[in-house]
């Protein structure tokens, strides 16, 4: 059966999403309401110094490699080239609507309207579609706080703004600038600062264990994070297999292991000499994110060129900012790496309430089944370490769940699914899971989850592969064609284009 699919965002999730479901014949159309595709990677939300967290061979989408020419971490302009390339590669740009915001979207019958509103020109119409599937990412609402006397600050000449808000450097040019944060953003915004501003302090109230790209200047770190073992050092809600001896038997070889990293890392940084080394222990990367270390964050902090502070602003006042420690600093330009609201504000009340409970967590089942709410699907709401390939194989689910590949269990069963996932996630992450949005470490098994309710595993020895190799998207590659011809569906590819076989800057 064909359908309209409406899906709402452009990026990552957004547009494989759309390629999928177009090479399985639905009539899609994607709504972005910035002017290029992207997402986080739009030229609009790219902040100086922005670079991928993770290496370029798993970060591409399976069917669709980086091109050879660029590095192993590409830019933020790289991503946006390449994603723009793969649009074209696939032939569906005529499917994407840009400029377009969606304002509403609200049940029509056995259909759903989907408002829109032309960013251009302001004009609003409707689109009635069979399915919505939002794709809007969760860091797509910047959240900044709320500091005492900012409204002074501003009307003086200060300006506060959002990482993904602080696109030209040119901003802090001989000012003041305060970094609030240690995420990677706060952390590549402070080094391009701190080479054309008057001062650059990071603020920041929790030190956090960050990963060097080269643990111990040798070994890159998606070989130590990025496989199967890496992933198994962490203890998931089910332990299975060789996970039972790494948390059971072996917790003594386990704990021994992330030690060592964590004393190699600690010794690399010159964390301590700095004092910038985090109280608890390496593993509480599980609890929320992982941090990439940003190129020269570390030798700044060292040599003065970005001070930092533990603590955070106590209060504003024109040209100044007072810290919780009682120091007052100079302060023209506030950039905050201070998180993303997790909110659909675009679904109407009586849906929303049916998507997410009273805390604003999102009830998906397997991260894309909003409970009881028929024609409405998520993907991209489940921040990883490979995000890109959850998104993709996400799609590949969708896909199947459209084809009638997949049962959804009872309501119920749907329900304390959902229910034992945000009390597992509440619990270790001490309710820092981005409203059930966050599997960090956990990208493989959750792939692995989608891949066998859709009985779709790649090949034993692949996975054994996984347990001590870093994920190349490209092992997944073959598992697309084979859903397809499942389905019935040719799985005819356009030729290579010149423009992704040529590097692009």
């Amino acid at each position: 059966m064909v359908r309209r699919i409406g899906i709402i965002g452009g990026g990552i999730a957004g547009l494989v999403t759309a390629k999928t479901l177009r090479q399985f014949g639905h009539d899609v159309i994607v709504f972005e309401k910035e002017s290029e595709v992207g997402g986080v990677w739009a030229s609009s939300r790219r902040y100086p110094g922005l670079t991928t967290q993770n290496p370029r061979e798993t970060y591409a989408f399976a069917d669709f490699p980086m091109p050879s020419s660029y590095p192993e971490w590409p830019s933020g302009t790289q991503m946006q080239a390449y994603l723009e390339s793969y649009v074209d590669h696939f032939g569906f740009r005529s499917a994407i609507r840009l400029g377009s915001q969606v304002l509403d979207v609200a049940p029509a019958g056995q259909r759903w309207r989907i408002a829109v509103r032309d960013v251009e020109t302001g004009a609003e119409s409707d689109q009635i579609v069979d399915l919505v599937i939002v794709c809007n990412g969760i860091f797509s609402i910047p959240s900044i706080p709320q500091f005492p006397g900012s409204n002074a600050f501003k009307d003086a000449g200060g300006q506060i703004l959002h990482t993904s808000e602080f696109t030209d450097i040119d901003l802090v040019n001989r000012r003041h600038a305060l970094v609030i944060g240690y995420g990677k953003s706060s952390c590549d915004a402070a080094v391009a600062i701190a080479r054309t501003a008057a001062s650059t302090r990071v603020v920041a109230r929790h030190l956090i264990w960050k990963i060097p790209k080269k643990v111990g200047n040798v070994v890159n770190f998606k070989h130590l994070f990025l496989n199967r073992l890496g992933e198994g050092l962490f203890r998931y809600i089910n332990v299975r297999g060789f996970e039972r001896f790494l948390h059971g038997p072996g917790l003594p070889l386990r704990n021994s292991m992330l030690g060592t990293v964590q004393g190699i890392i600690s010794r690399q940084l010159g964390l301590k000499r700095i004092g910038l080394e985090p109280a608890g222990k390496l593993e509480t990367i599980a609890r929320s994110t992982v941090s990439l270390v940003t190129d020269g964050f570390y030798e700044g902090v060292a040599d003065g060129s970005i001070a930092f502070s533990k603590g955070e602003i106590a209060e504003l006042t024109p040209g100044k900012a007072r810290l919780s420690d009682g120091s007052t600093v100079p302060a023209d330009v506030i950039v905050c790496g201070t998180g993303w609201h997790q909110r659909c504000d675009f679904l109407a009340p009586e849906v929303l309430a049916k998507v997410t409970d009273k805390s604003g967590n999102f009830r998906l089942y397997r991260s894309v089944v909003p409970v009881g709410v028929p024609g409405l699907l998520f993907n991209g709401y489940n921040s990883s370490f490979f995000s890109q390939l959850n998104a993709e194989v996400g799609a590949f689910w969708i896909a199947d769940f459209l084809g009638g590949g997949i049962k959804l269990p009872s309501e119920a069963e749907q329900n304390a699914y959902v229910d034992s996932r945000l009390a597992w996630m509440e619990a270790r992450t001490d309710g820092k899971h981005s409203k059930g949005t966050n599997i960090i470490p956990f990208s493989i098994h959750h792939i692995d989850e989608l891949l066998n309710e859709m009985n779709l595993q790649l090949p034993l020895l692949m996975r054994l592969k996984h347990w001590f190799v870093a994920i190349d998207a490209a092992d997944y590659g073959g598992l697309l064609p084979r859903l397809m011809k499942r389905h019935g569906v040719s799985a005819k590819r356009p030729a290579a284009s010149i423009a992704h076989q040529t590097a692009r800057a």
